[in-house]
């Protein structure tokens, strides 16, 4: 006999055929067609920053490193790219969405190529307002945000003061030091001035 098959997703599949007996005519097969399910694997993403602490000069130009790394090699086009410092202040953010945040501010961008992971931030003519610790911070896809450990960033002031640059805390230790230096001498050889003065004193009244 022949048997004809019915078949749609979401729909019931019935079973009929000339000669079949009364209970195989009234069997019916339900049949519902389920989605296939699958469910995308977690991303699994390494922040890197580079140096820990990095010292600048008034002036210089400051890089610092930040590098992505993912097994899965997904196109990290797509990515969120932050860039936010703390300080005594609080924070500060300084890149969002791959964009400088700072309004009338041409010093501070991402440099890199992002596809290759690299989203260093370059700071141009750093000032002693750029102190602080500096985060880079990613946004993945599905919504996790992953940070690095961040990078602590010192500027040391140009005061010129012959010919060398030094921090302030350094040139008032310098002075101090001088002037300690000199109190001492006075009180040292002021028992042996008044001696001489004392003989020559005398020398002169004989």
């Amino acid at each position: 006999s022949a048997v004809l098959f019915s078949l749609f997703p979401g729909t019931d599949v019935g079973v009929t055929g000339r000669g079949a007996n009364r209970e195989n005519a009234a069997a019916v097969t339900h049949v519902t067609a389920q989605p296939l399910l699958l469910t995308p694997e977690p991303w699994n993403l390494l922040v890197t920053q580079t140096p820990a602490k990095e010292k600048a000069k008034e002036g210089e130009t400051v890089v610092l490193n930040c590098h992505l790394n993912s097994p899965q090699r997904p196109s990290l086009t797509d990515l969120m790219v932050k860039w936010y410092k703390e300080d005594e202040k609080g924070q500060m953010d300084l890149l969002e969405k791959n964009v400088t945040m700072l309004p009338n501010n041409s010093r501070v961008f991402m440099s890199g190529d992002l596809s290759q992971g690299d989203v260093s931030l370059i700071i141009l003519n750093v000032t002693t307002s750029d102190h602080g610790i500096y985060f880079c911070e990613v946004t993945l896809p599905d919504g996790k945000v992953v940070t690095g450990d961040g990078t602590k960033l010192r500027i040391r002031r140009a005061l010129g003061l012959f010919g060398i640059e030094e921090s302030i805390g350094t040139i008032i230790g310098v002075v101090a030091a001088g002037i300690g230096g000199i109190a001492v001498l006075i009180i040292v050889l002021t028992p042996q001035l008044r001696k001489c003065i004392l003989c020559m004193g005398q020398e002169s009244c004989q």
